[in-house]
């Protein structure tokens, strides 16, 4: 029998039992359907998930800091020098020496200190992060209230929701105010020990800490904290640009390192450093680089993997919920074509009497199997991005009650619906292998004599 032949023949049969064909096709399209719609929202969850980590810089970002580190208890942790190199200081040297790296786009400090803020002649206990103009294409700063820093020198400050609550509970009303930052000022000493400052200071081995004031404007409110837990911004409450904390000159935690290192008190030194390669990939080569220089380097790439490996195992598992609706679909069409089989038994005794071979006859029903599952494929497809679409639509419309920001919660890539169409037509063609082998082998003398 010619293809075309069958072809028209397979799509007669489907039109004359067009009703039960058509709730098969659809039972087909439901189960496409479902599974569609549950690996777009896992691929959705990936794709969101990893677009927002590459933006806040924390797959391209190392954590520089020194080998000589203070653990619990004030105890210095020492790791093994080779013999005759001495550990090395984290200063402004070494920080330029690190930006000459290959594949290294930026390294800044983490200036970040505990200090006191005045607003409306009331003081305020909090952190102080310095955040560098780079951050501002985090992703941490959208949907913000107010702006970003005018300037990388700015005298502004961007506070933190939680603490601009504390301040006010109109936290609109913060944005174009003023507060005074109060901090203590690490200043060098003098040859006759005398601050070079004119303030009374407390002298501290070859450094003074002089109190100090500074005025920023307020502009703006974040939601979010940039970087938590990562690059030293965890638990910051008030944001200011990071040139402007470097002029500063804040007291912080590693001074007392270099008391008892006896560092020269106008040498600049950093508790760590973050380090930008040019892309994820260049992010080994550059932490050896950085270990080779006599530092402590640190990034995410293992945890980024137990993340790829976490949306794996939970697009397997969607995957599978999925595949369950689209199995009890094969039933109905395992159910239709044995029902027409009983229906169209003298057909196939005249098709076999004609000539019409055994391959024949299965062709035929695995063609209407075929066609079925191809429909049900593209209804499926179509109701699944419908429903993924529905679903993003819903929950962004919580999102805005919540005045938070909108989100892409599902997405339909290509490979997914080659593979949905693809699955749709297998599986309807596995469910017609036993209606099709049943048809083959009828009698074609019982067949005509069947009524």
């Amino acid at each position: 029998m010619k293809a075309r032949d069958l072809t028209d023949l397979a799509l007669r049969n489907l039109r004359e039992a067009l009703f039960r064909n058509a709730l098969t096709t659809l039972g087909v399209a439901v189960g496409v359907a479902s599974l569609v719609a549950m690996l777009s929202l896992g691929v959705g969850l990936q794709e969101l998930a990893s677009k927002r980590l590459s933006q806040s810089g924390l797959f391209d970002t190392i954590l520089v800091s020194p080998k000589n580190s203070f653990r619990g208890g004030g105890r210095p942790q020492r790791e093994e020098q080779q013999p005759g190199k001495p550990v090395r200081v984290l200063d402004e040297d070494a920080r330029k020496e690190i930006e000459k790296l290959p594949n290294v786009i930026e390294v800044y400090p983490q200036i970040r200190f505990f200090t006191e803020v005045r607003f409306n002649n009331k003081p305020f206990a909090t952190v102080v992060a310095g955040m560098p103009e780079s951050s501002k294409n985090s992703g941490s700063f959208d949907g913000m209230k107010g702006h970003f820093f005018s300037s990388p020198a700015a005298d502004e400050g961007i506070l933190q929701i939680e603490f601009a609550k504390e301040l006010s509970e109109n936290t609109d009303s913060l944005i174009g105010q003023e507060l005074v930052l109060r901090y203590a000022e690490r200043q060098a000493l003098q040859a006759n020990g005398a601050s070079s400052a004119d303030h009374t200071a407390e002298s501290s081995g070859g450094f003074s800490v002089v109190p100090k004031e500074l005025r920023l404007k307020i502009i703006g409110v974040v939601e979010t904290e940039p970087a938590a837990g990562y690059g030293g911004y965890g638990n910051a409450r008030l944001l200011i640009p990071l040139e402007t904390a470097a002029t500063l000159r804040a007291a912080q935690v590693n001074d007392l390192r270099d008391i008892v290192r006896d560092s020269a008190a106008n040498k600049t030194t950093y508790a760590s450093l973050s380090v930008r390669a040019k892309s994820p990939s260049q992010v080994e080569t550059v932490e050896a680089s950085i270990k080779n220089l006599g530092f402590n380097a640190f990034s995410l790439l293992d945890a980024s993997k137990s993340l790829r490996t976490f949306f794996s195992v939970f697009d397997s598992l969607l995957g599978i919920f999925g595949a369950l609706a689209l199995a009890v679909a094969t039933l109905g069409i395992v159910n239709t074509l044995v029902m027409s089989i009983l229906e169209r038994r003298r057909e196939i005794g005249v098709l076999k009497a004609l000539g019409a071979a055994d391959s024949d006859v299965q062709r035929l029903f695995f063609v209407e199997a075929g066609v079925m599952g191809l429909l049900g494929g593209i209804l499926g497809v179509t109701f699944g991005w419908l429903l993924g679409r529905a679903v993003t639509y819903g929950t962004n419309v919580y999102l805005h009650r919540q005045n938070l920001n909108s989100i892409e919660l599902s997405s339909v890539p290509w490979w997914l619906v080659v593979a949905a169409l693809g699955f749709a037509v297998l599986v309807s063609l596995v469910a017609g292998l036993y209606p099709a082998s049943r048809a083959a082998k009828l009698n074609p003398v019982d067949a005509l004599r069947y009524e």
